[in-house]
């Protein structure tokens, strides 16, 4: 990338994986906004339950980056859990897909136009999951299906715009200490999880930032379309 500050948008950045790769990405040569619900430091407020919340996020982190932003990382996710019998089924899997995928989706479009108008390189990273190819428990079916949709969005653009130097890269995480997963290990039962990750322990979220940072600034133009996995040996494609 070139000499001057790269620009990077990094979604869900107040906790766990997008707090430790606002970290991560905590040098001289790198300007980073993160977002989240409520806001804070360096991070913008956007509920991405809300309708229009994608494109006043973009607008705002481009007015906050001097109209420029070269890196999009989407790592904002919804894990709850969704039983086959609840009556507000639908309703809970519309709401995990809007956020996990098409508030990512929208972002992903506003990112590769605005690569496009500037008519200069991009890089999107995003954060998907094992459960992408694995799949998930069975109050998780939407939260798999979102990943796997990531997955999918992040292959087709890698092919259709690497002509432009628009580089697109998925990383898929197994379990990570993070506080979605903590709760999900307390209520399924800690260490027989664990006893299916021949690692023995779950990803620390610095673990998962440190890659999403090589592929924000670092990974060869080449390795674009690359989904990266992270999860311990639990699941090998």
């Amino acid at each position: 990338m070139s000499n001057k500050k790269i620009h990077i948008l990094v979604t869900g950045a107040s906790r766990g994986i997008g707090k430790a790769i606002i970290e991560s990405l905590d040098q001289d040569n790198v300007t980073v906004i993160g977002q989240s619900t409520k806001g804070g430091d360096r991070l913008i407020a956007s509920d991405f339950t809300q309708d229009g919340a994608a494109t006043g996020l973009w607008d705002e982190a481009l007015d906050r980056l001097d109209g420029r932003i070269d890196v999009l990382i989407n790592n904002a996710g919804l894990f709850q859990p969704n039983p086959v019998a609840a009556d507000d089924w639908l309703e809970s899997w519309n709401r995990t897909m809007r956020i996990n995928l098409t508030v990512s989706a929208e972002l992903c479009r506003l990112a590769v136009l605005h690569f496009q108008q500037r008519d200069k390189p991009g890089r999107i990273v995003n954060i998907a999951s094992r459960a992408a190819y694995r799949g998930d428990g069975p109050d998780y079916w939407h939260y798999a299906a979102s990943k796997g949709g990531m997955v999918a969005m992040t292959k087709t653009i890698a092919r259709a715009y690497a002509h432009q130097q628009i580089l697109a890269f998925a990383i898929c995480p197994g379990f990570t200490m993070t506080g979605m997963a903590e709760d999900y290990l307390a209520s399924r039962g800690g260490d027989k999880l664990l006893a299916d990750i021949p690692l023995g322990r779950v990803a620390q979220p610095e673990e998962i930032a440190s890659m999403a940072r090589y592929c924000a600034l670092d990974a060869p133009a080449s390795m674009t379309g690359a989904v990266l996995d992270a999860n311990g040996a639990s699941f090998v494609r």
